[in-house]
This record gives structure tokens, C-alpha cells and sequence, in this order.
């Protein structure tokens, strides 16, 4: 294992076009770091100069404290696992997951393979498949025997580009599960790359938001949520997203385009003589008066709203409110969008709402939400006026509490789960000689 450390790191192509901008970052011994953004963002470009597949054109590379950047990829001992699997396909699974151990060339001996590939096929639920090919196997089995093949090698680091995109919605959920289970069992650094916010937030320790080319936030899925940098950021993160309305300041109250929220001393002070400003609201954070209690309403801000079409979805209920957005703004939300590969739809309110509520397409309901969860950005540079620096250190402070903890809790199991195999071998060896004597 090795911690990888990334010093303003460029990357421009022969056009002069800069795919990655002067990012740094630092990844810690056994981290799992997540590279997240919207289609061509640079994060897959990031991961190949990592690895060593994309020359770096400036800025400094370190693995285990070691400058690396003109090493080859083999020579930085990393495994990487592909969206395509890249398995062979005319080899078994076992010779697949072999093939890193056999390129040595006589470093490790058939016995040292045999106890190596078996190893990493129970780690991944594969013993009953090492005799099959690549064809005969589903696509969460392929990404197993691709991630079984990083196992055997012991690199410093794994590194995975999208892994999950070509598996169907039951499978990513089943495969985030093993792997988030795999790398806290082996204490592996590791960086992922993804364009789904959904395995960012729960695979992650932390999750670094890129935006072409530029990081934008590095931070714990909890920190991106509840204190994200700027509007991209808080739009990116959520699902579903978070809804941006135009808020007109007067004095001591911030008009919505269906509600008038007071504003408290410290956040007016943040406004500061602004008139204008964008508020977040998140989806889950409205809820529908008439299942709220008197005690709860008084503390929050209600409004009527003309509901356009509902979502039932089981556990939730989503609902849909058109509005006229403030001609300032529009420009700004409109850039916005296409920055979150949106499809420059109508603007729109979605609200989250209990699968108990009664509200309905073409209804006039009214919602309530409580004004302190609001995010308050500045129109032009897009920051967040409402984060707290106190509140994301105390956050990034428990979440690498957190993440020590977990990495001990899986290491301490999987020491006992040995002892026990020890022990029933012991015990099966010792029936044996008992049965050979008598």
C-alpha cells in the first residue's frame, strides 16, 4: 500500500486543449478516493496519468513518497481494473486472474499462484467459476474476475475507471457492496472513477468534484452534501438534484418565486448589499403540510403550490412545480445546466415528498420547509454563502475518524475469520491421524 500524492498536476494535448488543470491532491495509505464529474471533466484522463497510460505535461506525481512521472506503468506497481473487464477471453477465469503473477516469469513458484489465485477467488465469491471463460460468465462475474486479477498482484494501489457502467442497476448495487467490502478488507488505496454521484456518496472516503479540468471540492460524501464549495458542486451532488431559485433580497426578507423566507443576522451578513442572490433548496427538504404536526409547521415557512405532475415511486413520492426564474439569473442557471450535462428543460421545482402524501398531478398542496437548510450562493462567482468552515472541519474530522475505524473493524474480522479456518484445519488434520491410528 502507498499514499499517492498529486502536485498541480496538467495534462494538455497536442492541440494545446487542457484536459486537466493544475489539480492537487492528496491520497492517504489505504484511502479510497472517488474522481467524480460529468462527462469529460478529466477524471478518467487523471486516472491514465496516475497509472502511467497518459504522459503527465507538468506538476509532480508521487506513489509511496517516490516521484514517479517518467516511471513506465508497470513500474509503478498499480492494478487497474477497466469498464471493458479486459479479461482474455480464450483463458480461464483462473488463468485470468493468474496472467499479472505469470508476466514475472518465474518470480512465484505454481504453488505461490495456486494459494494466490485461490485466495483472491474466495475473497470474490469465484471458487465455483475458476474452470469457466470470460463468455460463459455475467458481467458482475467478469468485473470479479477483472478485480481478482488486481487482487493477486499486492499493488500499492488499485485504481478503477468506471467499472460498473456496463452492468444493469441490481448488479451496480450488488458489485458497489464488493467492492466497498474488498478494499476494507485488504486496506488498498484506492481511486475510482466514476460519473454516478450514487457510487461517489457510498463508496467513497472522500469524493474530489472535478469540473473541466479543475477540482472543484475534494471532501466526505457527507461534506460535499450538507456543505458543498459552490453551485456546482451542490448541484451535482444529490439525488435528485438540488433545485436553484432566484432570491430577491429586501432588508430582512429573501423573496422565493412562491414563498418570503426571513433572513437571520449572520447570513444577512453574508448577503451583504447583494440584491439578487441563487437559493438552494433540496428536494428532501420539503415536506407536505398536512402530514406535519402544529409544533413542527410553526418553525418552518409554508406555501401553496400547483402541483404538475407526481412521481409515486414506493417509498417516495416525487412532485413537480413549474416557475418563472428571474431573468438575472437565468443565464447563470442556464450555463449551469449544461455544466451538469442537463438538458436545459423547463424550470421547475421537484420536491420529495412521503409516499403517504395525498397530493396529486394538478393539485394546489401546500408544502412546508424549514429556512435554515437553505443554500444561499452568489449569482456571479457561484459560492456558497452559506457554508461553514467550522461545520466542515468538525465533518472531515469524524468521517477520517470513521474511516480508521472501519479499516480496523474489517482487518480484526477478517484476523479472526483465519484463526477459525486455522483451527478446523488443525482439527480436521488431527480426526485424520486419530482415524489413521486406530
Amino acid at each position: 500500500m502507498a499514499s499517492i500524492v498529486l502536485k498541480d498536476i496538467v495534462k494538455k494535448y497536442g492541440d494545446g486543449f487542457p484536459a486537466v488543470k493544475g489539480v492537487s491532491l492528496d491520497i492517504a495509505d489505504g484511502e479510497f478516493v472517488i474522481l467524480v464529474g460529468p462527462s469529460g471533466c478529466g477524471k478518467s484522463t487523471l486516472l491514465r496519468m496516475i497509472v502511467g497510460l497518459e504522459d503527465i505535461t507538468s506538476g509532480d506525481l508521487e506513489i509511496g513518497g517516490k516521484r514517479v512521472n517518467e516511471k513506465a506503468p508497470r513500474d509503478r506497481h498499480l492494478a487497474m481494473v477497466f469498464q471493458n473487464y479486459a479479461l482474455y477471453p480464450h483463458l480461464t477465469v483462473y488463468e485470468n486472474i493468474a496472467f499479472p503473477l505469470r508476466l514475472t516469469k518465474g518470480q512465484f513458484s505454481q504453488e505461490e499462484i495456486d494459494r494466490k489465485v485461490n485466495l483472491a477467488a474466495d475473497t470474490l465469491e469465484l471458487r465455483d467459476h475458476l474452470e469457466r471463460k470470460p463468455a460463459n460468465l455475467s458481467g458482475g462475474q467478469r468485473q470479479r474476475v477483472a478485480m481478482g486479477r488486481a487482487i493477486v498482484r499486492e499493488a500499492e494501489a488499485f485504481l478503477f475507471d468506471e467499472p460498473l457502467s456496463n452492468l444493469d442497476a441490481k448488479l451496480r448495487g450488488q458489485m458497489r457492496t464488493e467492492i466497498a467490502r474488498m478494499q476494507r478488507r485488504l486496506g488498498t488505496t484506492t481511486v475510482y472513477v466514476t460519473h454516478d454521484q450514487t457510487e461517489a456518496l457510498t463508496l467513497g472516503d472522500r469524493v474530489a468534484v472535478l469540473k473541466k479540468g479543475e477540482l472543484q471540492q475534494v471532501a466526505s460524501p457527507r461534506g460535499l452534501y450538507e456543505q458543498p464549495a459552490n453551485l456546482f458542486v451542490a448541484g451535482f451532488i444529490g439525488s435528485p438534484p438540488m433545485n436553484f431559485l432566484p432570491g430577491e433580497v429586501d432588508g430582512g426578507t429573501m423573496r422565493l418565486p412562491f414563498a418570503e423566507v426571513p433572513i437571520d443576522g449572520p447570513l444577512r451578513e453574508r448577503i451583504g448589499d447583494r440584491k439578487l442572490v441563487i437559493v438552494g433548496l433540496r428536494p428532501e427538504h420539503v415536506e407536505d403540510a398536512a402530514l406535519l404536526e402544529g409544533e413542527k409547521i410553526a418553525g418552518g415557512v409554508r406555501f401553496d403550490a400547483e402541483i404538475d405532475v407526481t412521481e409515486w415511486l414506493g417509498s417516495e413520492l416525487y412532485a413537480y412545480i413549474p416557475f418563472d426564474t428571474h431573468p438575472d439569473v437565468a443565464a447563470k442557471l442556464e450555463e449551469l445546466d449544461r455544466d451538469l450535462d442537463g438538458e436545459g428543460m423547463r424550470t421547475q421545482v421537484i420536491v420529495a415528498l412521503s409516499s403517504e402524501s395525498d397530493v396529486r398531478d394538478g393539485d394546489e398542496a401546500q408544502l412546508w420547509f424549514d429556512p435554515a437548510r437553505l443554500m444561499v450562493f452568489d449569482p456571479e462567482t457561484g459560492e456558497n454563502l452559506t457554508r461553514d468552515e467550522e461545520a466542515v472541519a468538525r465533518i472531515e474530522e469524524e468521517n477520517e475518524a470513521d474511516r480508521k475505524a472501519a479499516l480496523e473493524r474489517a482487518q480484526a474480522r477478517e484476523k479472526r475469520i483465519a484463526e477459525r479456518k486455522e483451527q478446523r484445519e488443525a482439527g480436521r488434520a488431527s480426526g485424520g491421524g486419530e482415524r489413521a491410528a486406530s
